[in-house]
């Protein structure tokens, strides 16, 4: 699981990414608002433990904007003061969960992992972006209504893409999180790209909206046609 936790106070930021490495977890610091915002366009994270304060655009701006984008990543928005009208601002500005600062990392840590478990569970059954539709359960896909016909490894992967719609996955997550092999290599990297040729020939052939893209040098993404 992959966390970025966006918080300027040098020594707050290193903690948390300490403790929940310690955890198993791979976190990841931005100190602005600007460099976390990046930072969540460019790659793909199961959660975002933000600030509200910060210097420039302050976490409750970020928070808006990312959601603006859809419903995910979960955040678990962290704050000095304790009054309720923060936290109902906070809460219907799009955060997932509200931490008072000061507090226990044993605290942090049980929150985030709830999130991650309800993340889990919003997971099962069906997705949708565009036409493109995939149900979980029976493992099955359709485009415009159409079923298409994927490999066990092509669906995995197609799941992977829309669990991050909109936002690029890395050669090195696909490695670790859908063929289960923590060590990439130039031939793991050669066989991902290939299976993503399959994939991305079955689901946009033919097709006007071309859903699956390459992000040459980065990785790939699943993005829908952007609303009018």
């Amino acid at each position: 699981m992959r966390i970025l936790i966006i918080e300027d106070d040098p020594k707050t930021a290193r903690a948390i990414r300490q403790g929940l490495c310690g955890e198993g977890y791979e976190a990841a610091v931005a100190r602005t608002g600007e460099d976390g915002f990046f930072q969540l366009s460019a790659e793909a994270f199961d959660l975002v433990v933000l600030d509200w304060m910060l210097p420039g655009r302050d976490g409750l701006e970020i928070l808006k904007a990312l959601r603006a984008h859809g419903p995910k990543p979960p955040v678990l928005l962290l704050r000095a003061r304790d009054t309720v009208e923060d936290r109902v601002l906070g809460l219907d500005s799009g955060a997932d969960d509200y931490l008072v600062k000061p507090f226990a990392f044993a605290e942090l840590l049980a929150r985030i992992r709830a999130l991650l478990r309800r993340a889990a569970k919003d997971e099962v059954g069906r997705k949708q972006v565009d036409d493109l539709a995939l149900d979980v359960q029976s493992r099955r896909v359709w485009r415009a209504g159409q079923e298409i016909v994927l490999t066990p490894r092509e669906f995995d992967l197609l799941v992977y893409l829309m669990r991050y719609e909109g936002q690029v996955v890395t050669r090195q997550m696909l490695a670790q999180e859908v063929w289960r092999e923590p060590n990439r290599a130039t031939p793991l990297d050669n066989v991902i790209d290939v299976h993503l040729a399959h994939l991305r020939k079955k689901v946009d052939e033919g097709r006007r909206t071309k859903l699956i893209q390459t992000v040459r040098g980065v990785g790939f993404l699943l993005r829908g046609e952007p609303s009018a």
